[in-house]
């Protein structure tokens, strides 16, 4: 199979730009809560208004850096494998661990599975396995962390 990215990072830029454009306007279109003497700062497509915009930003800077010249041939079978890893695991996150157990062990194991899966064959001898066994606990434990306490505490969401 050859694989040309510059124009896989076009393309993609161009989903990317799509998905902004769509989030932002579908924001803007959001009910307004005025009738209830809501500051107007507090619309609810604020914040997908501002994901998309961000969106957008990115997918302009990913089209801008992609190269004119093909790169060279990806002929590894490790993409398809990373992807089909990311499916199954993603569908796990969703499917069997959310609302099934507290969503930060939830998201922790997720963030961690995912980090492992790619910083854990990398390492060559057994002291660095170790270590990259113990960055991506800490690093699934802290992000999971961050993360639902930012959504429960900064934006008032209730999390299964």
């Amino acid at each position: 199979m050859r694989f040309d990215s510059a124009t896989a990072d076009r393309l993609t830029a161009a989903a990317f730009f799509a998905l902004g454009a769509a989030m932002t306007w579908g924001g803007y279109e959001m009910d307004r809560l005025e009738i209830r003497q809501i500051h107007p700062a507090s619309i609810p497509g604020l914040v997908p208004m501002i994901l998309g915009a961000a969106l957008m930003l990115c997918a302009f800077l990913l089209a801008l850096s992609a190269k004119r010249t093909p790169r060279e041939a990806d002929t590894g079978s490790g993409s398809w494998k990373d992807f089909g890893f990311t499916a199954i695991w993603s569908c796990v996150f969703a499917l069997g661990l959310v609302s099934r157990i507290p969503f930060v062990l939830a998201s922790g194991l997720y963030i961690a599975g995912f980090a492992g899966w790619f910083l854990i064959p990398a390492a060559t001898d057994s002291r660095g396995r170790l270590r990259a066994v113990l960055l991506v606990l800490l690093f699934g434990a802290v992000t999971a962390t961050a993360i639902s306490a930012l959504f429960r505490y900064g934006f008032l969401v209730r999390l299964p």
